[in-house]
């Protein structure tokens, strides 16, 4: 169809996704759409597991996200899709912290 980008149309399968450096950005994940950028081509990000090395790499509801953060490592799992950058309770409520080893 005209105007339809990959995994726009029907029957993909693959449902809304929205690029990492926004959701991280968006989710309060990140103090910067810019420092999350730098992060996912850096390569110091991993999606379901796979490191990944470009910032406009789809996130999905579901998927999981690690990444370094402070001293430590971070796991979180997609809730929602945030739609802004809004205050931190409406950022918190887009993603579920993961305790590494439970």
């Amino acid at each position: 169809m005209p105007g339809k980008g990959p995994g726009k149309g029907p029957g993909t399968g693959l449902g809304p996704s929205l690029r990492i450096d926004k959701y991280l950005w968006f989710a309060r994940l990140s103090k910067s759409r810019s420092t999350a950028q730098k992060l996912a081509e850096d390569g110091h990000i991993r999606l379901n597991g796979r490191r990944i090395d470009r910032s406009h790499a789809p996130v999905r509801i579901g998927d999981l996200i690690t990444f370094p953060h402070g001293a430590g490592v971070r796991v979180v799992r997609v809730v929602q899709l945030p739609t802004r950058r809004g205050p931190a309770p409406e950022a918190q409520a887009c993603f579920e912290e993961l305790t590494v080893g439970s």
